[in-house]
């Protein structure tokens, strides 16, 4: 018979490379490790898919931990942390579903609180990051178009070097966490070591 005093996932949940399971409805009820962050995150693929080569949410991190002062990269590193465990849902379609904005709001706040990162929303200094990264990601991994928005919108895309060069899953994985490690001084031993 459980103890129903301790409180377990009982709600929508998926299960995550860790062996835990995540509550979509109560993330802060749920266990996860950086290392299911960095998974999630390397093996999601940015502009659903329809770039030239394969190119991950983790990669798109640590590019935008890279342009921000120093004291702003652990948030960029982690600003897309939540599509770890919901997708890299575009745009266009977030517009459409208020109930996945609301969700995707408190799983981000769950990861911020839980890893010291302080309130939403994001820094300037993140937000601007971003979108120079989507200004040159769109450039380098996108087909030619006359989408001028960045232009229209005063954005300098950012200059990344071998950003059409994209890693794989599992090295993007690997330099997600070491970024991390570099960032916070926390060894995720176990998670590397599962790689």
């Amino acid at each position: 018979m459980s103890d129903p005093r301790i409180k377990t996932a009982t709600g929508p949940t998926i299960l995550l490379a860790s062996g835990n399971y995540f509550d979509l409805l109560d993330p802060a009820a749920s266990r996860f490790t950086v290392g299911d962050i960095a998974q999630g995150l390397a093996f999601t693929c940015r502009f659903a898919g329809q770039c030239r080569e394969f190119y991950s949410v983790a990669e798109h991190s640590i590019h935008t931990s890279q342009i921000v002062p120093e004291r702003f990269a652990l948030a960029a590193l982690m600003h897309d942390a939540a599509e770890a465990f919901i997708g890299d849902v575009t745009r266009p379609l977030k517009s459409l579903l208020p109930d996945y904005k609301a969700i995707e709001k408190e799983i981000e706040r769950v990861i911020f609180e839980r890893f010291g990162l302080g309130d939403l929303p994001y820094s300037d200094e993140v937000k601007t990051a971003d979108l120079r990264m989507l200004a040159a990601e769109q450039a380098a991994l996108m087909p030619h178009h006359d989408d001028s928005w960045a232009c229209i919108a005063g954005i300098e895309p950012a200059e990344i070097k071998g950003l059409g060069l994209p890693a794989s899953p599992w090295k993007a994985e690997t330099s997600w966490l070491q970024t991390f490690e570099r960032l916070t001084g926390t060894y995720p031993i176990a998670d590397l070591e599962r790689l």
